[in-house]
Order: structure tokens, then sequence, then C-alpha cells
């Protein structure tokens, strides 16, 4: 993958460490809901976050079937990099 999606990737993966207390070592098919109990308030937040870095518009429907972080990076790297 490119040095964009890596850069996608490690702001995902920082974010949400410091977003939740669980104790778990963030990665790329870390869950969000099962492992990070992630719910609707936090992900808005971050999707917030997200849309301000990197300058996108992500759809709440989009989001329906991202379940993981690598998933979530996806979805903003596709945003992102193929309405250029």
């Amino acid at each position: 993958m490119s040095e964009n999606y890596n850069e996608i990737m490690q702001l995902l993966c920082d974010r949400l460490s410091s977003m939740t207390n669980t104790g778990v070592q963030v990665t790329a098919e870390t869950n969000l809901i099962s492992q990070l109990s992630i719910d609707s308030i936090k992900l808005l937040s971050l999707i917030m976050e997200i849309e301000d870095t990197f300058d996108v518009s992500i759809p709440i429907n989009a989001l329906a079937d991202v379940q993981t972080v690598r998933q979530l990076a996806d979805l903003v790297h596709k945003i992102k990099y193929t309405s250029e």
C-alpha cells in the first residue's frame, strides 16, 4: 500500500488507542465494536477528526459495513484518493 494509506492507518490506530481505555493494542485487525467498544458518539467524533485531517467527507451509510480498523482505513483511503 501507499505511504498515504500507512498515514491513515497510523492516525486511526493512534487515535483509537487514545480514545478507548480497553488496554487492547490497536492493530489493523482490531474490531471497533467488540474489542474497542466504540459507540456511535465516539465513532462520530473519530469520523469528524478524520474528515478534518484528510479533507474528506465520509457518508454515514458507508460505515455500515465497517468493523475493523483496516476496513475504516480502506474506506478513508478510497474516498480520499479515488475522488481526486
